[in-house]
């Protein structure tokens, strides 16, 4: 077959791709692949879906998908789009309805104000998993929770840590935020304030890949909670520099969720994946019995 006819026999097979998708014919990915994944039992595993937070992006979670693989799971780390918590929710709900059979739901950072609200109304997830995370009631902020509680770093100044730039489109006055990596007097915004604890060489590498965070994100409020509802899971790292520990075993408490403390800084999802993937396994076995 030459060339000319090998390409119009792959535009075909695309089109015809194309019109069983539309016609619901073929299963979403994730569907097919959360089916496949079971237990001793032969009940499906529940699939576990991991949000990343602010200046961060799904390979933060890359030493935890490792070992939960290894378990045998289905994981998936869909790209959070950091535009705000409504945005971000619905973004996330619109993904987890592609997925069928048990959820585990886990959020890093801003990710726990995500799947707190994309949660809501979703009979198949069966626990919510929060990493040195918020955990917000009804009206609640970013900011308001960073404030509650003194010691967090994302109060100073933010000429101090942030660097500021307009994106295109944006609501009049908002602007994205990305953490300074260059020393400002002693002080470095990603190394001192989000990544304190990670080795100097990853940290560098993490600072290269930030994503931004619109500042907006950080006064909207949080809609109605779905840890009223859904089992919960708490890892809270002791010296994290963005949530103030105390504010974070308070909205832990207040959540009713199984607290685990880890002497980490914020990101404990990679100083600390062991201790991260174990809080997820006990929620996925948990949820598989549910």
């Amino acid at each position: 077959m030459n060339v000319r006819g090998i390409r119009l026999r792959m535009s075909r097979m695309l089109a015809a791709a194309c019109v069983l998708a539309a016609t619901g014919a073929l299963v979403p990915a994730a569907q097919g692949a959360a089916q496949a994944s079971t237990d001793r039992s032969g009940a499906p595993k529940p699939t576990i879906v991991l949000v990343h937070g602010a200046w961060a992006d799904a390979s933060s979670w890359n030493a935890v998908i490792g070992r939960l693989q290894r378990d045998g799971y289905t994981v998936t780390a869909p790209p959070n789009p950091l535009r705000g918590v409504a945005y971000d929710a619905q973004t996330l709900k619109n993904y987890l309805a592609t997925i069928q059979g048990p959820i585990v739901l886990v959020g890093h950072s801003y990710g726990g104000m995500v799947i707190t609200n994309a949660a809501t109304g979703n009979p198949n997830v069966k626990a919510l998993v929060y990493d040195d995370a918020y955990i917000p009631a009804q009206g609640e902020t970013v900011f308001q929770i960073n404030a509650a509680k003194p010691g967090s770093c994302v109060t100073l100044d933010p000429s101090i840590f942030l660097n500021l730039v307009p994106y295109p489109g944006s609501p009049q006055g908002d602007v994205d935020a990305y953490l300074k990596t260059a020393p400002n007097g002693a002080y470095t915004g990603f190394a001192d304030c989000f990544a304190n604890g990670v080795p100097r060489s990853q940290a560098q590498l993490l600072a290269a890949g930030q994503r931004p965070f619109a500042v907006s994100a950080g006064s909207e409020a949080s809609g109605v909670p779905a840890w009223q509802t859904i089992p919960s899971w708490a890892v809270v790292g002791t010296a994290d520099h963005v949530i103030p520990p105390a504010e974070q075993l308070s909205m832990a408490t207040r959540a009713d969720a199984r607290i685990t403390k880890v002497k980490a800084g914020h990101l404990s999802l990679i100083t600390r994946p062991g201790t991260v993937t174990n809080v997820i396994l006990d929620a996925a076995r948990a949820a598989g019995r549910a």
